[in-house]
């Protein structure tokens, strides 16, 4: 593996591991005030600047170079994370402070993950895209399973405001082992001349308008990030409901612990067979794995038993460990280098918009409804948009001819 990849690969776990420490050390941090309002106004101010500036994001991701903007995106979170650390070891919980703070994290994070796939693109050979993004993706769940655990033990044994400064030093690692990869030369580029220069830029609003109009010349994305709304919107009726029923109706606190930690090995399993897979039709991968989570949506709906529920749950989550780098891998080779991160964005903020609106309405619809309704009709919607994408003939004929990069882009 090249240097440059086995860098990016340290400082991405680096970051995905401090990015999962975070939601658990502040409600931690959080509910000793006896609050849910105050948890729910800490957890939205890290929320709503993310969605609130990934467009401004995507921007800045075309227009500066990407290990810039992911150097200054990590060091805004280390700065932000030692300074709840430090609010935390000093006094009580001052919920105002950790608001301001969350906030920061929160538009840091947009501008780091608009650059993130911008940065794989220009690291990574095409050839092996696939192969990395499977790594990533590992990287990812590993931190995910871990982080919880790991601030947990730490609030236990040390307090949240030593997890809060482990985070801070993890995005510093992050950081300079990023923002430190080495920028090719436009010599180094396949026919650029030593006196070439930079062609000016047009203005910011220029740039967002052409990054829509990129957007919607891809069919196949606009059909697939729309099918994905979907199934994040019903992710977020199976977390809040999920537990509830599992609970009620399946053994109580550890049924669901036995199911998440089965849902946990599979999208493990699914990340890591995902590199492997003989797949000739990326995004039926893409399709079928999303779809799957109508499964554990349909089992729980009818309080199926405990290993039934499980299984299904187990398959939903290798569905979506494929998925994700299959995805990533179409968007890196598809999308035109220059406007991915104008593309991702728009991508990632369906995605982080539409899940925690499902956790916002699943408890009113079920209270309406009870929990059957809003689970199937979850796991209807899920399947049905996610397969019907398969339907669109520029999702076939792309499946058919997915291009290859013949090199890398320049690392700007």
């Amino acid at each position: 593996m090249p240097p440059l990849v086995r860098r990016l690969l340290a400082g991405r776990s680096c970051a995905a591991l401090a990015s999962a420490l975070i939601p658990t050390t502040l409600t931690l941090a959080v509910v000793r005030t006896g609050s849910a309002t105050d948890l729910g106004l800490v957890l939205a101010c890290e929320l709503l600047p993310l969605l609130l500036l990934l467009p401004v994001a995507g921007v800045v991701a075309d227009r500066f170079p990407a290990r810039r903007v992911v150097l200054a995106a990590d060091l805004v979170r280390a700065a932000a994370q030692l300074a709840t650390g430090v609010l935390l070891l000093t006094g009580p919980v001052r919920v105002a402070e950790l608001a301001a703070l969350a906030a920061v994290t929160g538009a840091a994070v947009a501008f780091g993950t608009a650059s993130a796939r911008t940065l794989v693109v220009s690291v990574v050979p095409a050839a092996d895209l696939l192969k990395v993004n499977a790594r990533l993706g590992v990287a990812q769940g590993i931190a995910q399973f871990a982080g919880p655990a790991a601030a947990g033990a730490l609030m236990l044994g040390l307090g949240a405001g030593w997890s809060s400064v482990l985070t801070a030093g993890l995005f510093v690692a992050s950081a300079f082992t990023l923002g430190g990869l080495s920028p090719r030369t436009a010599a180094d580029r396949p026919g650029a001349r030593p006196d070439e220069r930079p062609a000016a830029r047009p203005g910011f609003l220029a740039e967002l308008r052409a990054g829509w109009a990129e957007t919607r010349r891809h069919p196949w994305f606009l059909a697939n990030v729309a099918a994905h709304g979907v199934w994040h919107l019903a992710a977020g009726f199976l977390l809040t409901l999920g537990p509830l029923i599992a609970v009620e109706s399946l053994g109580g606190e550890r049924s669901w612990v036995v199911v998440a930690q089965t849902g946990t090995a599979g999208l493990l399993a699914g990340v890591w067979a995902a590199g492997r897979l003989p797949l000739r039709r990326p995004l039926l991968g893409v399709a079928l794995g999303a779809a799957a989570l109508a499964l554990p949506l349909t089992a729980f709906a009818l309080r199926l038993p405990l290993a039934v529920t499980a299984g299904a749950y187990f398959c939903a989550m290798f569905g979506l460990g494929v998925l994700s780098p299959l995805w990533e891998t179409a968007l890196q080779r598809r999308v035109p280098v220059e406007a991915l991160g104008r593309v991702g964005a728009f991508d990632t903020l369906i995605s982080f918009a539409a899940r925690p609106l499902g956790l916002a309405v699943a408890a009113p619809l079920a209270a309406a409804t009870g929990t059957a309704a809003p689970l199937l009709a979850g796991a209807v919607l899920t399947a049905v948009a996610n397969l019907a994408v398969l339907l669109l003939p520029d999702v076939r004929a792309y499946a058919r001819t997915d291009p290859e990069r013949t090199h890398a882009p320049a690392l700007r």
